[in-house]
């Protein structure tokens, strides 16, 4: 199971989301029809960008709530000052990949930024 975590500025295109999760994609060489869902911090909930890239991918959004955020923020693998000021995690997408795998997943590798959104991927270890 691969889940993509996503991070992003407020008001996003979805342009935007789905270029930073193709560009995660590429940099592991992971096919989009191995995803199984996108993973996001409960603050980034009601961006729609987020909500339309998941239909365009035909995924679910799992939604990360802020325990499992900080939690799963101790095996990030990259620090932002900013992502812990707004979520308790020091990188929201690689936080949110990691909590939506499981304690015995990992990340593939650190995050990816194109503009304003970061996406990071985790394993399970389990393709499809």
């Amino acid at each position: 199971m691969i889940v993509a975590g996503l991070g992003c500025r407020t008001g996003v295109s979805e342009a935007q989301v789905l270029a930073a999760i193709r560009a995660a994609l590429g940099a592991h060489r992971i096919e989009a029809i191995d995803l199984e869902a996108l993973a996001v911090p409960e603050q980034k909930t009601d961006e729609p960008a987020i909500h339309q890239a998941a239909q365009t991918l035909k995924l679910v959004v799992l939604v990360i709530g802020q325990g499992e955020l900080q939690t799963a923020g101790e095996r990030t693998l990259t620090r932002s000052e900013r992502s812990l000021d707004a979520t308790g995690a020091p990188s929201a997408s690689e936080a949110a990949a990691l909590a939506a795998i499981g304690p015995r997943g990992k990340l593939l590798g650190p995050r990816v930024a194109v503009g304003p959104v970061t996406c990071a991927l985790a394993s399970n270890g389990v393709l499809p």
